[in-house]
């Protein structure tokens, strides 16, 4: 009982002392006029490689005909279930490279859940409302964020030392390679980064409305 104890002890202070010793990433995104852009996703990859990415299960809900949150980060290797929250049936579908796949007509929490396994940016849409459209992002290191409203990102719990910072907007005219910066992270500090990445005009399906068909409603 007393080793367990004093084991228990020990894990605790290494913890505590990792946790003190991390750093952390403040980034800010703005547009090509200065505004602060949400929605962008920043991430961090340690150049020693030696990175373990957490697989976890996720949601992308579908709420008033519109898939929440507009755009979504998950690990590789992570389970995303897409629960339709409408009283309405829903056709989830993808064509990109990073994953292509079907979920057809349902509602509720009956499809199954997609494993995505392979890094890089998925478009989803929906065969029945077109205007549907959103973004999961399979990122390829535990450390990443997404920016808020304020185009604000804080990236927590980084372990010191050099990292490949990259960052990726669904609506950016620039490619991730064009944004690929380097910065050094030293104990228990913090880095402040800054993007201005140009984005195109958002043109939205609009909305249908008065339609016959029941789907629409």
């Amino acid at each position: 009982m007393k080793k367990r104890f004093i084991s228990c002890l020990l894990l605790l202070s290494l913890s505590l002392g990792n946790a003190a010793s991390a750093a952390q990433l403040h980034a800010l995104i703005k547009d090509q006029n200065g505004k602060p852009l949400a929605d962008a996703v920043v991430l961090a990859t340690p150049q020693d490689n030696k990175n373990i990415v957490l697989q976890k299960r996720h949601e992308m809900d579908q709420i008033d005909k519109e898939f929440i949150p507009h755009v979504k980060v998950v690990t590789a290797g992570s389970m995303v279930h897409f629960p339709n929250k409408d009283n309405i049936r829903h056709h989830v579908y993808s064509f990109s490279p990073a994953k292509v796949f079907e979920l057809p007509l349902y509602s509720g929490a009956s499809a199954l859940p997609v494993l995505f396994d392979k890094s890089g940016p998925v478009v989803l849409g929906c065969n029945i409302h077109d205007w549907m459209l959103g973004y999961i992002y399979v990122a390829d290191t535990p450390y990443f964020g997404k920016s808020t409203e304020d185009g604000k990102v804080l990236i927590s719990n980084m372990p010191a030392g050099e990292y490949t910072v990259r960052v990726w907007h669904p609506d950016m005219k620039a490619t991730e390679q064009s944004t690929l910066r380097t910065v050094t992270l030293e104990a228990a500090k913090d880095a402040d980064m800054e993007w201005q990445l140009a984005v195109k005009p958002v043109f939205k399906i609009p909305r249908a409305s008065g339609s016959s068909s029941a789907a629409y409603r």
